[in-house]
């Protein structure tokens, strides 16, 4: 029977340090000294660079959101008036244990405007799903970032519109559900251990958070993948780019 407790506990601390060995690592490069000498930057001075500093959203954060937003890249369409707004965080609150996933976490927010360079759509990216909001004259576009994962939403969107299962409510329960994934994420890199709290602190979004004071880069580009890469470093996640 000591035998055994003594081989269980040595296939355990063999896991713990496989996981630490083999878990990802973030390494998100230095902010760059020159960005308008990567492929496809504007010069601040450019009208799309000004464009899209006075176009960026504000997000509003959970208050006890983990990871902070590292990099931020707005990339214009070279032929359509929308630009993406590619937001990187630190990382994601499940999965960050398992050997060889991507590291961080990439998020995308698009604004569509007009000739007179005034927003009339929002797109965002909610967990595989493109959410789409009409936003002429409604003024400042303002985005609902979500605990941990960072699937956003319009702000004063309604959350029973959210599609399927993939309500705020259904997403609260799998954390809960799912918190030994949070606990193996914790080996590899700082983080969370649950959402020690309840669903209406959840769902408070209240720390607003100005994208343009952020933008590391702005570029003209259909795929801003290399851009990207030197920006966000490799590998990233790599979403859709365009809706």
């Amino acid at each position: 029977m000591l035998y055994g407790r003594w081989n269980m506990r040595s296939v355990l601390i063999f896991a713990v340090v496989v996981i630490d060995a083999c878990g990802p690592r973030a390494h998100i490069p230095l902010r760059p000294s020159e960005p308008e000498t990567l492929p496809g930057a504007l010069r601040a001075s450019d009208v799309g660079a000004q464009i899209a500093r006075s176009l960026a959203p504000v997000l509003f954060l959970q208050r006890d959101e983990w990871f902070p937003l590292e990099r931020v890249v707005a990339v214009l369409h070279p032929s359509r008036r929308i630009i993406a707004y590619h937001l990187l965080w630190r990382d994601d609150v499940h999965g960050s244990w398992i050997p060889f996933t991507v590291p961080t976490d990439e998020e995308i927010v698009w604004v569509g405007y007009d000739s007179t360079s005034n927003p009339t759509d929002l797109w965002t990216y909610w967990h595989g799903t493109l959410l789409h909001s009409p936003w002429r004259d409604r003024g400042t576009i303002t985005v609902n970032v979500q605990w941990g994962k960072h699937g956003s939403f319009a702000h004063d969107a309604i959350e029973s519109d959210l599609p399927g299962i993939k309500k705020l409510n259904d997403f609260y329960a799998f954390h809960y559900l799912a918190i030994w994934d949070m606990w193996l994420g914790k080996l590899t890199r700082p983080g969370p251990g649950c959402f020690c709290h309840s669903y209406r602190r959840y769902r408070e979004f209240t720390r607003p958070l100005a994208v343009g004071d952020h933008i590391d880069v702005v570029a003209r580009a259909e795929d801003a993948t290399p851009l990207l890469t030197e920006v966000f470093g490799k590998p990233y996640s790599r979403k859709r780019a365009w809706p």
